[in-house]
C-alpha cells in the first residue's frame, strides 16, 4: 500500500487547454512523427490501459476520463510523496546580461524551493512580447545555452531562443532529496518535477512570457525530469523528452529509474547501482510500483490532451509505440488527434535530423507554424 496522500499544495488545477494553434493539423513536413510505424499500429502491448479505472470500470466519456486522471494522479503522488506547497512567484535575481545574436542572455539566481536557489540563463528574444517559452533543464545551464562541455546538439534554450522563444535554462537542483535525504519527503525525480513547476511560476510570471504557452525539455536525465514535471504538472503546455526511457525497462542499464537517485529511495535500505537481481533487488516506490503493474505510459496519459513529443534513442526505440499508443487511445476518448509524437535515431545523443523536428514540434505547439 502507498502512503496516504495529504498536501494542500497539490489542488487537481483545471487541465489546461492547449492553444487553439495546436488544435490545425500539424504540417506535412512533421505530421509523419504522429504516426506509429505499421508495424506498431493498434499495437497495446501488455501495458495495463489507462482507460480503465482501478476497480476495473471502464473509461467511457470525456466526464470519466476526468475522474480516471485525478486517480492516476493521486496513485502517483502517494506512491512518490507529496509536494510542498509551489512558490506563486519565485524570485529570479538578474546578475549580468550579454547581447547574443537576436536575443538577450540574462545570467540568473532562481528560487526553486523553499530555502533553495539555482543559477541559471534566461534567454529572451528581441522584439515586443508575450512570447511562448521553454524551460530547459539538465545537470548544468550552461549545455542548454550552447557554453557547456557537453555535445553542441544539446543547446535547446540558445536553438529555441534563436527561433523566437524566451527560454530558462537551468541545471540540477542544489540537492536531489527534499528537505534532505534522511528526511526526504518525496522521491528525487519528483522533486525535480516540482523544481521545474516553480521554473514554471517563475517564466509565466514574466512580462515578457506567455504564460499559456509555456512548454519543457530535457535530455537523458534531463529527459526523466522534463517528462515527470510535464506529466505532473499540468500548466505544461507541452512537453519533448529525449530518450529518457519513457518505460520501465530492466533490460536496459540506462532506464534506470530503480536508483535511489530517481525512484528507489528508501530511508533505512540501500543497494548498489545497477540493475535489479535477485541479489540486488528493487527498493523504494520503484519496487511498489513495479508490483503493483503500474508503468510510466500512465503518467504520460496525464498529458492528454496536451501535445508531448518522444524524441527517442538508444532508449527509446520504436516498440515504444506500444505504451504510447494508450495515449493516442486516451486522447480519441476525449476528441483529440496529433498529440503523441516520436522519433527515432539510432544512438542516443540527438542528431540534426532529430533536434530539427523538436524545434518544429515546438513552433506546431506553441506558436501554430506551418
Amino acid at each position: 500500500m502507498f502512503r496516504k496522500f495529504a498536501s494542500a499544495s497539490l489542488v487537481l488545477l483545471p487541465l489546461v487547454v492547449v492553444p487553439s494553434t495546436a488544435e490545425e493539423a500539424p504540417p506535412a513536413r512533421l505530421a509523419p512523427i504522429f504516426r506509429p510505424p505499421a508495424k506498431y499500429k493498434d499495437d497495446l502491448g501488455a501495458y495495463r490501459s489507462p482507460l480503465k479505472f482501478a476497480d476495473g470500470r471502464p473509461v467511457k466519456s470525456a466526464g470519466d476520463w476526468e475522474k480516471r486522471r485525478r486517480e492516476i494522479l493521486k496513485t502517483w503522488h502517494e506512491a512518490l510523496g507529496p509536494w510542498p506547497a509551489l512558490i506563486a512567484r519565485p524570485r529570479v535575481e538578474h546578475r549580468k546580461k550579454e547581447n547574443r545574436d537576436n536575443f538577450t542572455q540574462h545570467q540568473v539566481s532562481v528560487e526553486v524551493a523553499p530555502g533553495a536557489k539555482r543559477d541559471g540563463y534566461l534567454l529572451v528574444p528581441d522584439g515586443k512580447g508575450p512570447f511562448p517559452a521553454v524551460l530547459v533543464v539538465f545537470y548544468d545551464p550552461e549545455t542548454g545555452i550552447g557554453k557547456g562541455k557537453r555535445s553542441k546538439l544539446l543547446d535547446f534554450a540558445y536553438q529555441l531562443a534563436r527561433r523566437g522563444f524566451v527560454t530558462l535554462s537551468i541545471g540540477s537542483p542544489p540537492a536531489s532529496f527534499y528537505p534532505s535525504k534522511e528526511k526526504t519527503l518525496l522521491q528525487p525525480l519528483s522533486y525535480h518535477a516540482y523544481v521545474a513547476a516553480n521554473c514554471y511560476n517563475a517564466l509565466a510570471n514574466l512580462p515578457e512570457v506567455d504564460a499559456k504557452r509555456i512548454g519543457i525539455i530535457g535530455h537523458s536525465y534531463g529527459g526523466k525530469w522534463a517528462m515527470f514535471a510535464a506529466c505532473l504538472f499540468e500548466k505544461f503546455a507541452c512537453g519533448v523528452w529525449s530518450d529518457p526511457g519513457i518505460v520501465f525497462d530492466e533490460k536496459r542499464s540506462n532506464v534506470n529509474y530503480w536508483e535511489p537517485w530517481y525512484l528507489g529511495h528508501e530511508r533505512g535500505r540501500s543497494r548498489k547501482p545497477g540493475v535489479p537481481t535477485k541479489d540486488n533487488p528493487r527498493t523504494g516506490p520503484y519496487k511498489k510500483l513495479i508490483e503493483s503493474g503500474h508503468d510510466l505510459h500512465e503518467l504520460q496519459a496525464l498529458m492528454a490532451p496536451r501535445p508531448f513529443l518522444v524524441s527517442g534513442g538508444s532508449e527509446d526505440p520504436p516498440e515504444r509505440w506500444r505504451a504510447l499508443n494508450h495515449v493516442v487511445a486516451v486522447n480519441k476518448v476525449l476528441g483529440k488527434t496529433n498529440r503523441v509524437a516520436m522519433t527515432n535515431r539510432p544512438g542516443h545523443t540527438p542528431t540534426e535530423e532529430s533536434n530539427e523536428h523538436v524545434y518544429r514540434f515546438f513552433e506546431y505547439a506553441l506558436k501554430g507554424r506551418r
